[in-house]
C-alpha cells in the first residue's frame, strides 16, 4: 500500500488540528503518522501528514482539506523530490556491564547515539529518513524496550 506524504500550511488557530483529523477519520481514512508546528511566520503551522492508501485516498485527502477554511495550502510530496526527517528516542533495559557493548553496537550500526544513561538503562535517540529509522527499530528488537517515542514524520520539498 502506497504511503502519501502530504503538507498543510494552516492557520495557527484553536481547533485547526481537530477539523483536520476529523475531516480525515469522518471519511474512514487512517493517519499513520501527524506532525505539527508552527513556521517561521507564527501566524501559520505546517502538517505533515502521512496516509496509506491508493491514488484515490490522496485525491479525497487533498480536496477535502483543501475546502477547510484554514487551511492555506496543500502539498501531496509523494511524487515531488522531498527530505524527511523522523526523530524516535528509545529506553532499553540494559545490565551496567553490558551498557558499553550495546551502546557501541548501537552508535557504530546505526548513527544513533546516546543522550541518557540510568543506572539499569540507556535511552538512545536516532533522527533520519523513514528507511534508517526502520533499520534501527529492527536493530533494537531482540532488546528489551521500556519506552519509546517518535515525533512522526516531517517533510520538506526541495528545490520549490
Amino acid at each position: 500500500m502506497m504511503k502519501h506524504i502530504i503538507t498543510a500550511l494552516v492557520e495557527n488557530q484553536p481547533g485547526v488540528l481537530a477539523r483536520v483529523v476529523g475531516l480525515i477519520s469522518g471519511r474512514g481514512f487512517n493517519i499513520e503518522t501527524l506532525n505539527v508546528a508552527p513556521t517561521q511566520d507564527p501566524t501559520c503551522s505546517r502538517m505533515t501528514i502521512k496516509v496509506p492508501g491508493d491514488d484515490r485516498v490522496l485525491e479525497q485527502v487533498t480536496k477535502q482539506l483543501n475546502k477547510l477554511v484554514d487551511v492555506i495550502k496543500v502539498t501531496d510530496l509523494t511524487q515531488k523530490h522531498f527530505l524527511t526527517r523522523e526523530l524516535v528516542l528509545v529506553e532499553i533495559a540494559v545490565a551496567p556491564q553490558k551498557r558499553d557493548a550495546i551502546v557501541e553496537l548501537i552508535t557504530l550500526v546505526s548513527d544513533a547515539k546516546v543522550v541518557s544513561v540510568q543506572e539499569k538503562s540507556v535511552t538512545i535517540q536516532m533522527i533520519g529518513e523513514q528507511d534508517k529509522i526502520a533499520n534501527f527499530m529492527n536493530l533494537i528488537k531482540p532488546f528489551r524496550i521500556l519506552d519509546i517515542s517518535r515525533s512522526g514524520v516531517i517533510a520538506v520539498a526541495r528545490g520549490e
